[in-house]
């Protein structure tokens, strides 16, 4: 609770959802990498794709979970817009990586890249607008 206080005071762009809005996006986005990167695993457990593959998707997963406790734990927006970007950077390294093998994973990413690019500006612009 100390932390949604702590959010809500900060200032915020214009296009910044409500809060509501960030539960059910991260479910349907959560299901998506659930699965996806599931099968990323299942191929390089299979041996079907090397390590340098995997990497990016292991790195991303990292980053996207260590930017909510920097974000509301540590309450540190500079730490966590650097923290975002390496979530979308892991992310389009990945997707990029794993199309010659499962075009489809990038296919069924694209709206988790969009809402990390779509938070990345966001973040970007809370931690600039609170300097």
């Amino acid at each position: 609770m100390e932390a949604y206080n702590w959010y809500s005071t900060l200032i915020k762009p214009f296009f910044a959802p409500p809060a509501w809005v960030f539960g059910p996006v991260w479910s349907v986005l959560y299901a998506l990498i659930a699965i996806s990167y599931g099968y990323v695993f299942y191929l390089y457990i299979k041996g079907k794709i090397p390590f340098w593959i995997l990497l990016p998707f292991i790195l991303n997963l990292f980053f996207n979970f260590i930017f909510t406790p920097i974000q509301f734990g540590l309450q540190n927006n500079l730490l966590a817009s650097i923290d975002i970007l390496f979530v979308v950077g892991t992310l389009i390294w990945a997707l990029y990586s794993i199309f010659p093998y499962a075009s489809w994973i990038t296919y069924i990413n694209i709206p988790y890249l969009l809402w990390g690019l779509f938070a990345t500006v966001l973040q970007l612009t809370v931690t600039y607008l609170n300097m």
